[in-house]
């Protein structure tokens, strides 16, 4: 008769114990492919130019503010975001992934955005509603002061927003990434303050999950009040690109510029601010 072993097993690992959160959230919720195409596009619409320097406001990993330094040899770009860890790992994950030539122009600052207004640049962005967490209309338009000063003569900033009839209920959705299901939560919204909780959680085919890996207590503010507080902060002109979930099969693809939409369970937009 064989002996038993005294030996404990090695429990094996879930998947959730060894992921990166931050390399998750950047293939299941960044796109700078797209964003840097629409910068562009709009940019030179107006100013008859291609930008060549950006400042990534909130920039987290930096990885936008990465790909738009890659994306031409002249350009530059600015990041800010006052979570050290987060820096650091974009400064290892990121920038030091990067072919050579190409960190030498990104500059990262441990900064609150409202404080930093050099060095001007072309295009200013906050994007993934982070924005939001300025919960005052004191605030958001302190940082969109902030924004325009940061900005060269004839610069544009470019911020997003989410809406729509779902966007104020309690639910969660799922998408299927690559290895992993990403899922937004929208645990809470109150209708008095229109403040809004939120978390990204991600789930794996072993099972495991990785329970509130990002959590959001934001602002969910209206079309209109980030117009008028853009306008108020000094923007001499704000232009709304829509961009519905639901688009009908006969639709052009993409954002595009509007002053009127019918409303929807989920919608997208982007502001154009013009300094």
């Amino acid at each position: 008769m064989a002996k038993k072993s005294n030996k404990k097993r090695k429990r094996k690992k879930k998947l959730a114990e060894g992921a990166d959160p931050l390399k998750l959230y950047q293939l299941s919720v960044q796109c700078p492919e797209v964003e840097i195409d629409f910068f562009t596009k709009v940019f030179r619409e107006h100013r008859g130019r291609r930008p060549l320097s950006m400042r990534e406001d909130f920039c987290g990993t930096a990885y936008l503010a990465t790909e738009w330094v890659k994306s031409h040899k002249k350009r530059t770009a600015l990041g800010v975001d006052f979570d050290a860890p987060t820096l650091d790992w974009a400064r290892k994950h990121v920038l030091g992934k990067a072919k050579p030539g190409v960190a030498e122009r990104v500059e990262l600052i441990e900064a609150n955005v409202i404080d930093v207004t050099d060095p001007k640049v072309d295009v200013t962005c906050a994007l993934n509603f982070s924005y939001c967490i300025f919960k005052t209309r004191d605030l958001l338009k302190r940082y969109f002061a902030a924004a325009r000063e940061g900005l060269s003569e004839g610069g544009i900033f470019f911020c997003e927003l989410y809406g729509g009839t779902e966007a104020i209920v309690e639910l969660e959705e799922e998408r299927e990434v690559d290895g992993f299901t990403y899922i937004w939560d929208q645990a809470e919204f109150n209708p008095i303050t229109r403040e809004t909780l939120c978390h990204i959680h991600f789930a794996f085919p072993d099972g495991s999950r990785m329970k509130r890996a990002f959590t959001y207590d934001w602002r969910l503010w209206t079309i209109p009040e980030v117009r008028e507080c853009l306008l108020e902060a000094g923007f001499s002109h704000v232009d709304v690109y829509w961009d519905p979930v639901e688009e009908d099969d006969d639709a052009d693809d993409g954002f595009r510029l509007t002053e009127k939409e019918e409303n929807q369970e989920g919608w997208l937009v982007y502001f154009v601010a013009f300094k």
